[in-house]
């Protein structure tokens, strides 16, 4: 398989989760500035380090100028909660950055959780391969410019959680989970859409992901739905001090 797996991927260490955020926000200007050849799609995630980075996004240093026009914005994943609940992924990032960014309302593609979730996440494939332009994913062609990913202490990232049939997709690029070990049905990014990808990054800080992120790293248990995660292009670790503290020293 062409591009890099988590074996294989970068580790960046940097001092705590501010210092992720900080680092990721001028990152991702960079990547969208240096794309020149259509539109610049992210796939977004939930969860405190990724608000602290929309954040950063939001403020003026940087969203005057991120080139807000020509990027498509979607979701790793969404539980089926109410769009004002806390846990809902796109009522946080809208909060946090959507609301103070001229970012066009079109090129926003929230994660639709009113319906039955099978059907919603067929709907989200097709917005999906709107902006792609193919309806089949195409080897060197990238769906995604960034992943964004976190993980889970059982090891879980978007919301592909162990023991579940998603695992197993092959060719949906979203679908649904229901956990055994976490509340709420989900729709999520399966893993041949999170392949299509010129970046993958994890964002992980504080010391509660220190074990789990050694084993991914080490890939030896297969039970692990983060270790499974690959890419076309580059995946990279970004985490803290706390998070890198049971990695081997290079």
């Amino acid at each position: 398989m062409s591009g890099h797996d988590v074996k294989t991927a970068n580790i960046v260490v940097l001092k705590d989760g501010e210092a992720i955020a900080q680092h990721m926000a001028q990152w991702l200007l960079e990547q969208a500035l240096e794309k020149k050849d259509g539109p610049f799609v992210v796939a977004l995630s939930g969860g405190s380090t990724p608000k602290r980075l929309f954040q950063l996004l939001a403020e003026p240093a940087i969203a005057e100028r991120f080139p807000w026009d020509r990027t498509q914005i979607f979701y790793g994943d969404e539980r089926y909660v109410p769009i004002d609940d806390p846990s809902n992924n796109y009522a946080m990032s809208r909060e946090a950055l959507l609301s103070h960014v001229p970012v066009p309302a079109a090129n926003v593609h929230r994660m639709p959780t009113e319906g039955e979730p099978s059907s919603d996440a067929a709907r989200y494939q097709k917005e999906l391969q709107g902006v792609y332009g193919q309806d089949t994913l195409q080897p060197g062609k990238p769906l995604f410019d960034v992943v964004m990913l976190g993980m889970g202490p059982d090891g879980h990232t978007a919301s592909l959680f162990p023991r579940q049939p998603v695992l197993q997709e092959k060719k949906l690029w979203v679908s649904t989970c229901t956990p055994d070990n976490a509340p709420h049905t989900r729709l999520t990014l399966t893993y041949p859409a999170i392949h299509s990808s010129r970046h993958v990054v994890f964002m992980l800080a504080g010391d509660g992901k220190a074990e789990m992120l050694a084993r991914v790293r080490r890939g030896d248990d297969a039970s692990l739905p983060s270790s499974h995660i690959t890419t076309e292009g580059d995946l990279t670790f970004l985490v803290d001090e706390a998070a890198a503290k049971d990695l081997p020293s290079c």
